[in-house]
């Protein structure tokens, strides 16, 4: 008998600010992706028919990459490199190629050839520098985009790079410096600043740190967000006064401001003040000068602090059903009020909110998939009417193929589900290996149902392919093999990986005991096999007795073994001729 695998939101609106420290400034413009024309030496170092076959070899090179035909192109270059090996131009497209392949010696060795051979060229010089960036090796980046500055010193976009290189490789003045003459040709720049600010703190000079800030709140003596922002900083300092100072005048500015609300919550929190921080957000989410947005973050803040504090959250329902009232149009609040309804357990009241976010948003597969929570596993037919909508609006999100496929698999559709798993690997990520994997594993298991063990084997294959430690699939392919007596020490391995990762789990047990009984080990596989009947609770599986009185009929405890067999008898749901011999018979077949 085969076996299934087993398979707040925080409104912090200071934080926002906050995550722009660790995010660069501009983004680096990358090289060109057509290629540069052969440099001109003036002592050329090829003879006229060299240069002849160099510069037509180059040229298809060019075309070939134009045409996306890339293997041809890289044929083409590597020719002309054994051509010319001193070509900068060959050699910088050579480094992005190799790049590519993830052949990264390679690369940087034609990166850094390119630039000793054209010094001067702004873009082999920037292909270097990015590698070193990418690559984490700083000592190398400091020097490649420091030529860079001098090379064109209006690229602003090179100057973060080197800054965070500086502080990276442990030289945060340098970095400062670096900003400082940014900040000269940009002018005042709030994530410049940000930048600085942090790197100030680093080496713990906390006057010019805030100083930083503090030439915001000069220039923009009316906008509040510098002040909370100052506030937030000082929070995170736990310098508590000078917060309160800062959120104060801030205050006097805009009182209603949603950032600031968030503040001083977070404040109130900090201070033991609990119940201002509750007031402060149940207060905003009435306030009619605050959008329906804000209100929903701030709402999603007032749960999380009342979860942590582990109150009743039905006195919530009030403010949902307040907001729906204010803000009838906006299905966001339903989508929020099925998450508030879903941690309170109530699912069908959940469902309907859902169902109202999914109907106004039928492209969005967030309302479908929490839609398919309230009613999966519960219901297999609502499930797949669930799904099978996402489907229709949404065809190309492959979760929504891999629940119908449990849906069908677990009615005995079979090969509905089989289809139903086949057209949705067709959209799945090929970068997400865990989800592929799962997907090959289910397809396996269904194979092995409609009796084609060939694929379902090969399908397994893939699934471990993708991932190598899928537990379930390791369970079943080796379940499988024992069935078939086939690769019994490749099913051993593999079952035994599932027991050291989950050593408690009754199913892993029972496989990995079974196939030692297989493998005529009785004596380990009652060992094992005894575990699991044990860490099945009250009621084992009919499987697991069973196995178990297999096992003690072999040790001739052939009593014991009929006792166990006549429970897996009783907790049987289908028909099982075998077992049913061994009752009557009291022996092993």
């Amino acid at each position: 008998m085969g076996k299934c695998s087993r398979s707040n939101h925080r409104y912090l609106f200071g934080m926002l600010f906050l995550v722009m420290l660790s995010q660069n400034i501009f983004a680096a413009k990358k090289p060109k992706p057509t290629i540069l024309l052969p440099q001109i030496v003036k002592a050329d170092p090829l003879s006229s028919e060299e240069r002849r076959l160099f510069t037509y070899y180059f040229y298809e090179a060019a075309s070939a990459k134009s045409t996306q035909q890339y293997d041809a192109a890289f044929d083409y270059l590597k020719y002309c490199n054994q051509l010319d090996s001193t070509n900068a131009s060959v050699l910088y497209e050579l480094g992005n190629y190799y790049n590519l392949l993830q052949k990264k010696d390679l690369a940087y060795r034609y990166f850094k050839s390119a630039v000793a051979n054209d010094s001067l060229n702004y873009y082999y010089n920037l292909a270097l520098a990015n590698f070193c960036f990418e690559a984490k090796d700083y000592k190398q980046a400091i020097p490649a985009f420091d030529k860079l500055v001098k090379l064109d010193p209006s690229k602003v976009e090179v100057y973060p790079y080197l800054a965070e290189s500086y502080s990276q490789d442990g030289a945060p003045r340098k970095a400062i410096e670096t900003l400082n003459k940014l900040e000269n040709i940009v002018g005042l720049n709030e994530k410049i600043s940000l930048q600085k600010f942090q790197l100030y703190s680093q080496i713990n000079e906390k006057t010019k740190a805030y100083e930083e800030i503090n030439k915001y709140i000069e220039k923009y003596p009316t906008e509040p967000k510098y002040l909370i922002l100052l506030g937030d900083l000082y929070m995170r300092d736990n310098l508590q006064k000078d917060a309160w100072t800062a959120y104060s005048k801030a205050a006097l500015i805009d009182p209603d401001n949603p950032y600031l609300i968030n503040s001083l919550s977070n404040y109130y929190e900090a201070t033991g003040q609990r119940e201002k921080s509750e007031k402060i957000l149940s207060d905003a989410i009435l306030n009619k000068k605050i959008d329906v947005d804000a209100k929903l973050g701030i709402m999603a803040q007032y749960v999380n602090m009342l979860q942590q504090s582990k109150k009743d959250l039905v006195p919530v329902n009030a403010y949902f059903d307040s907001l729906m009232t204010q803000y009838p149009q906006e299905p966001k609040l339903n989508l929020m009020y099925g998450n508030l309804l879903m941690l309170q357990g109530k699912k069908q009241s959940a469902h309907f909110q859902y169902q109202v976010f999914a109907e106004s948003n039928p492209t969005n597969p967030t309302g479908w998939e929490q839609l398919l929570r309230t009613t999966f596993p519960d219901s297999l037919d609502a499930s797949i009417k669930i799904c099978q909508t996402a489907i229709s609006y949404v065809p190309q999100q492959p979760q929504f193929y891999f629940y119908l496929g449990i849906c069908q698999y677990q009615k005995a559709d079979y090969k509905n589900a089989l289809k139903t798993y086949q057209t949705g690997l067709k959209y799945v990520d090929p970068e997400n290996g865990q989800m592929l994997s799962d997907f090959y594993g289910q397809i396996g298991d269904l194979f092995n149902r409609i009796g084609q063990k060939d694929s379902s084997f090969a399908s397994y294959e893939k699934s471990l392919m993708f991932n190598p430690q899928n537990l379930g699939v390791l369970n079943n392919y080796s379940y499988f093999l024992s069935l078939d007596k086939k690769d019994l020490d490749k099913a051993e391995k593999m079952s035994s990986s599932t027991v050291k990762a989950e050593p408690t789990n009754p199913t892993y047990l029972d496989t990995y005991g079974w196939v030692l009984y297989v493998q005529e080990a009785f004596t380990m596989a009652k060992i094992y096999l005894e575990k699991a009947v044990n860490y099945s609770g009250d009621k084992p599986s009919a499987e697991v007795l069973e196995h178990y009185g297999d096992v003690l009929y072999k040790i001739d405890e052939k009593e014991k073994a009929l006792e166990y067999w006549k429970r897996a008898l009783e907790q049987t749901t289908e028909k099982n001729p075998a077992l049913e011999q061994k009752v009557k018979t009291g022996k092993l077949n």
